[in-house]
């Protein structure tokens, strides 16, 4: 069974500390659920994100030990670096959200299987072993926590998102609504080039008509700034 947003205690471990892991961790603690953060340097680095927000600095094992959603939020080099096998104590169906983006010339060196075409969520499900949601790679980070708008509020933001298992995705567009977002199907894993960097909606804060415009208008070749 995939994790339901039936209460405000749903268990939510982080990978990551960054600009966006660390405005979810402010987003999702606000809301009410128990978020776990953990980076690569340890929970001793995460104190003051902690006591800011009131989540448990951990170790990855400990942050994904009963998470029903799991957030990778770390550079793609290091998605490889990730301890194998780190999922398995994770709930059982557990939805497991990629933020990640392929930067190869400014962070990540050349990966070969997406220069050949591989799209980059698709690259990190094949690290990680198992399938990913992928959202919020083309949100600026303050965006997470200066954006929320109510349901129906005409000014809401609309986030694609991209993914092959259908309840993930459900599970993902109820989180999204809870905190103050909108979402668009961007289709599945093989179609997520559409929001990779250098596409329309990479950047883009607009509405759901908007954003359905830009990945419509994607082009699934990668540009040179894009390109090792």
């Amino acid at each position: 069974m995939h994790g339901t947003l039936e209460g405000p205690d749903m268990k939510i471990g982080i990978i990551g500390a960054g600009n966006i892991g660390g405005n979810l961790t402010r987003r999702l603690t606000s809301v009410g659920h128990d978020v776990r953060v953990a980076n690569s340097r340890g929970p001793h680095t995460l104190t003051a994100l902690a006591e800011e927000t009131g989540a448990t600095p951990a170790t990855i094992e400990d942050a994904v030990r009963g998470a029903e959603i799991v957030v990778v939020t770390v550079p793609l080099k290091a998605v490889p670096d990730l301890p194998d096998g780190f999922l398995k104590e994770a709930a059982d169906g557990v939805t497991v959200i990629d933020t990640g983006n392929y930067y190869p010339r400014q962070r990540d060196g050349k990966i070969a299987e997406i220069e050949e075409g591989l799209t980059e969520s698709r690259w990190t499900e094949r690290q990680i072993g198992h399938q990913v949601v992928k959202v919020f790679n083309g949100t600026y980070a303050q965006d997470i926590l200066d954006k929320p708008r109510p349901s129906g509020d005409p000014q809401r933001v609309a986030l694609p998102v991209s993914g092959d298992d259908k309840v993930a995705k459900q599970v993902v567009t109820a989180l999204l609504d809870e905190i103050g977002f909108d979402t668009v199907d961007a289709g599945g894993q093989d179609e997520s080039w559409r929001q990779q960097p250098g596409t329309p909606v990479y950047g883009l804060a607009a509405d759901a008509i908007a954003v359905r415009k830009a990945l419509d208008a994607a082009s699934p070749e990668r540009t040179a700034e894009w390109r090792a």
